[in-house]
Order: structure tokens, then C-alpha cells, then sequence
């Protein structure tokens, strides 16, 4: 059985033309992916000194336009999109209107996520306008596939409930006190409607294999999708581990190390991603999902060897 493609895209900076999305895409379709992620940013929390001396706080959104973009793609290329939908920085009813216009357009599957809370400053006067976790997230949606907004009134013109995937952590969410309490969630999460699990970018396979075996005895059923990123930079063996948690093995690490360029340290990537595709694909793995900011050529090397 052929071992479906997916990956993840990011909507372009703002002011930037959609074109760059689209030349992604238009690399990657030779590979028939099953779904295209579509990343969802919160703004970021900035102050400013105006002309009167004065400092003021301003809300700057970088990356806007998810449900714009999903609906683009999901219209030109005919391939179904999925957008993520995150709790930190959207308040409950924008996720509402979120979810009201994404049943219009016809989008039904989702990805929910807490998100960063990077560079978010919440004032504590308005933090109950906000969902703590995915898990208070997916209630909401569950809610909302009910037919019942957020104050709990009936919703009309909910004709297709919404489908949708959640986050998993093969080493360990990083505010997770251990890998025991962190299963735990990823088992609420299936058991409240979660058709899949994605995970967190990994490097080594066997961490993700003694995940699933861990999910697997805790009576989670669900595919659990691994996540693969090609690294394209020498400084990435530093800055990946310490944004997402996750650990380079030491012979990657040591490949790595030896890079005198952004440009060897990508062959270097590429070699290590296809060995870790292949293995994933013999140990018969529901689907490959990439990664693909900043490594879209990449990723087109390693599926172009492995699928």
C-alpha cells in the first residue's frame, strides 16, 4: 500500500503575494498529497514609543490570511486543506467566526493546536476570553459540530460536522512534567473526538516507535502520523532542539557538526531524511507529514526518493 504524502505551509508574511504559497505547492503536487497544512499565527504583542513620548502596546499579525489561503488552494489545486485552528491569541469567538466561515467555504477538517505563546501578552483582565489548552479548544469545536455557539444558542447551516487531527509529543510536550502525564492528554484527546494524532517534529525513529507502542497499551486506536523535517541549516542541530524539544541524535549531530555550509549541511539533511522516511515506511507508518518551512526543495528530494 502506497504510504500517503502530506505536509505543512505557512501563509506568506504580510504584504507578501499568495504567488509564494502557490510556487510551493506547484513543487509538491507531483507527489499527490493527501492534505495541505496551513499554519495560523497569532499576533504579536509589540510597544512603541510615539511622538508624544508616550509608550503604546499594539497587536502586529505577521502571518495573516490561514482560512483565506486553505480556501485558495483547496479551490485551485483541487487538494484538501487543513487549516490549523489554536487557542493561544484567538480569543473563543474569533475561533467562532473562524469555524463559521470555514463551514461556509466548505472546509471541514482541522488541526487543533494550543500554539506559541511567544511574544503574546494577554492582559489578566482578559484571559477567560481565551482557551487554556487544545483539549478546552476541542470542546469547542465538538460544541460548535453540535450545533451550539459558544453562549451555547443553536447554531443554523451546520449541514458537515468538522473532522479534525490533534498534537502528539513522542519526547515529551515541553510543559509536560513526564512522559506518563503527557499520554495522558494525547488518550483524552482521542477519547473526545481526535481522528488522528500528529506528532511534533522527531529525528529519531525510535523515540517515535516506543511512543506508539506507549499509545498503543494506553488503548489509543488512532493513526498516529509521524512528523519529518529536512534540516536545511547548520545552525538548525541548535535552534531546533531548543524551539521544539526535540533531540538530534548524536551520528546527525556529528554529521552536522562537520558542515563548513548552510549548503552541505542541507545535503546532509536530505541523506539523514531519507534514511529516517524509509525506515518509518518499512516499519509500515500510516502517512508521511513534512515540515516544509524553508526546506520545500527538500522535501521534494526526500519524497521523490521514498514514495
Amino acid at each position: 500500500m502506497a504510504t500517503n504524502f502530506s505536509y505543512e505551509i505557512l501563509p506568506p508574511l504580510k504584504g507578501n503575494s499568495i504567488d509564494s504559497v502557490y510556487k510551493i505547492v506547484d513543487k509538491l503536487q507531483e507527489f499527490e498529497p493527501k492534505y495541505i497544512n496551513i499554519t495560523s499565527h497569532h499576533s504579536e504583542t509589540v510597544y512603541r514609543e510615539q511622538a508624544d513620548g508616550l509608550i503604546r502596546r499594539r497587536a502586529i499579525l505577521r502571518r495573516p490570511g490561514t482560512v483565506a489561503i486553505a480556501a485558495a488552494i483547496q479551490q485551485k489545486y483541487n487538494v484538501q486543506t487543513v487549516p490549523h485552528i489554536i487557542c493561544k491569541g484567538f480569543t473563543k469567538e474569533e475561533t467562532e467566526y473562524a469555524l463559521l466561515d470555514l463551514n461556509f467555504l466548505g472546509i471541514h477538517n482541522l488541526l487543533l493546536l494550543r500554539g506559541d505563546s511567544k511574544n503574546l501578552n494577554v492582559p489578566k483582565s482578559e484571559l477567560h476570553l481565551y482557551h487554556d489548552h487544545a483539549t478546552d479548544l476541542q470542546q469547542q469545536v465538538n460544541a460548535f459540530n453540535q450545533g451550539l455557539d459558544i453562549d451555547g444558542e443553536t447554531i443554523d447551516g451546520i449541514n458537515t460536522p468538522f473532522s479534525y487531527g490533534m498534537a502528539c509529543y513522542p519526547e515529551k510536550h515541553e510543559e509536560a512534567p513526564n512522559p506518563v502525564s503527557d499520554l495522558r492528554y494525547a488518550v483524552e484527546k482521542v477519547k473526545n473526538g481526535a481522528k488522528y494524532l500528529l506528532t511534533q517534529m522527531f529525528f529519531d525513529n525510535q523515540k517515535y516507535y516506543e511512543f506508539v507502542e506507549r499509545a498503543r497499551e494506553a488503548g489509543i486506536t488512532v493513526p498516529i502520523i509521524p512528523g519529518i523535517k529536512p534540516i536545511v541549516l547548520r545552525n538548525q542541530v541548535n535552534v531546533l532542539p531548543k524551539v521544539f524539544h526535540t533531540d538530534i541524535p548524536e551520528p546527525f549531530a556529528d554529521a552536522l557538526a562537520k558542515c563548513k555550509t548552510d549548503a552541505e549541511a542541507k545535503e546532509v539533511g536530505v541523506e539523514w531524511c531519507i534514511e529516517q522516511c524509509r525506515d518509518l515506511i518499512k516499519h509500515g507508518i500510516p502517512a508521511l507529514h513534512f515540515y516544509s518551512y524553508l526546506a520545500s526543495d527538500s522535501v521534494a528530494r526526500v519524497a521523490r526518493a521514498v514514495l
